[in-house]
């Protein structure tokens, strides 16, 4: 079947990238897998047993319906809603056996309430807030109301006790300024038991600060092939994203090209339509200043990018045939295009890139074929 554009992820790629970064970690370190907001758009059950199988302890999600989601599709490991607990959710959370985050000391009658109806035992994580201004507790007064709430309940443990670092992929203030989180975040965890688990390193803290890493790092958009930071570690994307030529012409000098005639064209050009536009996730703003792969060369985007298609630049390549494919995110030959260059043509983030890719786009996976074995340390 002629398809229209199509992403493939690799779930080799995610393995032997979750088994890179737990091969470098110090002994007795834990890694968690982040497959939030679908893995960043890759597929969250795909991902999730792709990343246990090359080594992760545990998985994290954004929210309660998105770990019921893993639930349903027979994964069994631990899972870490990194969201607070909300009233509405805190059932469903300990029914399907989550790891429940908590702020205050209502959250946890929260999750007591609903693990007493249910005759459960239910594990919480602890969120401190040092300087994100997001969730969390922000002192210790604040930290001893929740730990007397868990004294009161016989159904809540804690298991784990965790901050966020804003800055951690900054500059050098940035890196002053995640210092002293972690600085803030030592202090006021002192005091709670050995055995709660403690972990602050996002992916760029987990390359850039191993010092931080304690006993569990939070590896996200690491996983997937693209490092905030610099690393030593090889880790690929882990997604492509191809199309097709749908229509080809001739146009001639002056020729103006898309909407709003924001290119015209010098001299006669060959020019290509492609089965891709913002309807699809492919940003509008990368028109005009974007690239795709064509028969292993870099080819313009012609004027803005369409609600369904875009215009692209093949004259001098006669060989290019309707039908043929086209890279818009990938390796092909000797050149590649990645989230990063889309995200620089767009004015955006490589994060946005992987997860605006539309629900109209079909998702091919390629399966884990190595043996698989469960990361143990």
């Amino acid at each position: 079947m002629f398809y229209r554009n199509r992403r493939v992820i690799d779930l080799r790629v995610i393995q032997r990238n979750m088994r890179q970064i737990c091969d470098a970690l110090p002994e007795g370190v834990r890694a968690l897998a982040v497959v939030k907001a679908d893995a960043y758009g890759h597929g969250a059950a795909e991902c999730a047993e792709a990343a246990l199988a090359g080594g992760a302890s545990m998985l994290a999600v954004a929210s309660v319906q998105e770990g019921i989601q893993l639930r349903m599709r027979g994964i069994k490991a631990p899972v870490l809603v990194l969201g607070a607990v909300m009233e509405a959710d805190a059932e469903a959370g300990v029914e399907h056996g989550l790891i429940q985050t908590v702020c205050s000391p209502e959250m946890v009658r929260l999750c007591e309430k609903s693990a007493s109806y249910l005759h459960k035992q239910t594990e919480v994580h602890l969120k401190i807030d040092t300087g994100m201004g997001r969730i969390g507790v922000r002192s210790k007064e604040e930290i001893q109301a929740v730990l007397d709430a868990l004294s009161s309940s016989q159904h809540v443990k804690l298991t784990g006790v965790f901050t966020h670092f804003s800055d951690a992929d900054g500059d050098e203030e940035g890196i002053e300024y995640t210092r002293g989180q972690f600085r803030d975040f030592l202090s006021m965890t002192e005091d709670l038991p050995a055995e709660v688990i403690r972990h602050c390193c996002n992916s760029a803290a987990m390359h850039r600060f191993p010092e931080m890493m304690l006993d569990m790092v939070r590896a996200g958009i690491s996983l997937y092939g693209y490092p905030p930071v610099d690393t030593p570690l090889e880790l690929k994307p882990a997604m492509s994203w191809t199309a097709r030529i749908s229509f080809i012409k001739e146009l001639p000098a002056g020729s103006f090209v898309s909407y709003g005639r924001t290119f015209r064209t010098k001299k006669a050009m060959r020019v290509a339509t492609v089965t891709c536009g913002y309807a699809d996730g492919y940003h509008r703003a990368a028109g005009d200043r974007g690239y795709v792969l064509i028969h292993g060369e870099k080819r313009k985007i012609l004027g803005r990018v369409c609600m369904d298609q875009m215009i692209v630049d093949i004259t001098g390549m006669d060989q290019v045939l309707p039908g043929d494919n086209v890279t818009l995110m990938g390796v092909e030959g000797n050149e590649s295009i990645t989230a990063e260059d889309l995200a620089s043509w767009a004015g955006t983030i490589s994060y946005e890139i992987l997860l605006s890719v539309g629900s109209r786009v079909e998702r091919e996976f390629i399966p884990v074929t190595e043996e698989k074995g469960e990361f143990k340390r």
